[in-house]
């Protein structure tokens, strides 16, 4: 099994990269943060590898970090969770959100993540709440609460903007004017041209 690939990037895209190592490509299935902190096409790459083989397939999914390889590895444990739903909601929630919301049975959270309805928000906390307690949780920062600026931060993140950028572009708008705090459209709008 691979669990560690190293060697130069020759391709990357939202959710997926091309790891060439002894001359082989690797084809890796990735979260959108990792692809937002891999480096530039033709650098060194260094990726944590999960190796899920199925009946059809065998496929490879990396992370640069190796928490979120972990929680991705939590994730499938659950009855309904695939491989590609895990990367997804890596991509629409940080670790430490996901983590969060599962730890503070937070279902309206997790279910703003496409592909999570709510019986499967309720199996998740049901079935990992008590098993995630080997993981840190930094605090949320307090520019990105409430509905509408969670919604915009996953929203920009899906488009493939790097978290901190879009943490900071929302943060800013809110600065500004208070009450884009709650209103989505409008806190989505003034992000964008932050970020741009």
């Amino acid at each position: 099994m691979i669990a560690h690939l190293r060697g130069k990037l020759i391709f990357k895209q939202p959710g997926q990269a091309i790891v060439e190592a002894a001359g082989v490509g690797y084809d890796v299935t990735i979260s959108v943060p990792t692809f937002t902190a891999l480096p530039s096409v033709g650098a060194e790459a260094a990726l944590h590898i999960h190796t899920h083989v199925s009946d059809d397939q065998i496929a490879l999914f990396g992370f640069l970090d190796s928490q979120e390889k972990r929680l991705f590895e939590r994730l499938i444990t659950v009855s309904g969770v695939g491989p590609k739903l895990a990367v997804k909601m890596l991509s629409g929630l940080s670790p430490e959100r996901t983590v969060q919301a599962i730890r503070g049975q937070d279902h309206a959270q997790l279910t703003r993540i496409p592909g999570v309805g709510k019986k499967l928000a309720e199996r998740l906390v049901v079935e990992l709440k008590d098993k995630l307690d080997d993981f840190a949780v930094a605090p949320v920062p307090s520019s990105i609460q409430g509905p509408a600026a969670e919604d915009v931060l996953s929203a920009l993140v899906n488009l493939g903007y790097q978290r901190v950028a879009a943490e900071k572009a929302i943060a800013q708008v809110v600065a500004k004017d208070a009450a884009l705090g709650a209103d989505f459209d409008g806190l989505f709008r003034g992000a964008l041209k932050v970020i741009r």
